[in-house]
């Protein structure tokens, strides 16, 4: 099974910038479609970015959008979450997920496995 970890969150001023990291275990990484999420106290789980297997093709939420960039490099089996201009409103946990599709999915229900998920805490 397919088994992801996170890291790279932490306390981070607004405006500040964090990188996050997502390593995944699988020799096929680059045939799953990779995810970032986020939850922040008291909400449910929502959509950050996700992006292609083959990293061309990248998805964002409207507000993170022009802020946040997801890279990822299949030769080292790792996915990051480049945060920049962080505001209060970020704070969260973030989760790094895969699918095994071609298909965009911006749904936390559309995806199979799931990291433990790295706290993000953007103070004012």
């Amino acid at each position: 099974q397919v088994q992801l970890v996170e890291s790279g969150g932490g306390l981070v001023q607004a405006g500040g910038s964090l990188r996050l990291s997502c390593a995944a275990s699988g020799r096929t990484f680059s045939n799953y479609r990779m995810g970032w999420f986020r939850q922040a106290p008291g909400k449910e789980r929502e959509f950050v970015a996700t992006i292609s297997g083959s990293g061309l093709n990248t998805d964002y939420a409207d507000s993170v959008k022009g802020r946040f960039t997801i890279s990822r490099d299949n030769a080292k089996n790792t996915v990051y979450l480049q945060m920049n201009s962080l505001k209060p409103e970020d704070t969260a946990v973030y989760y790094c997920a895969a699918k095994y599709t071609t298909v965009v999915v911006t749904s936390p229900a559309g995806m199979n496995y799931w990291g433990k998920g790295t706290l993000v805490t953007v103070s004012s």
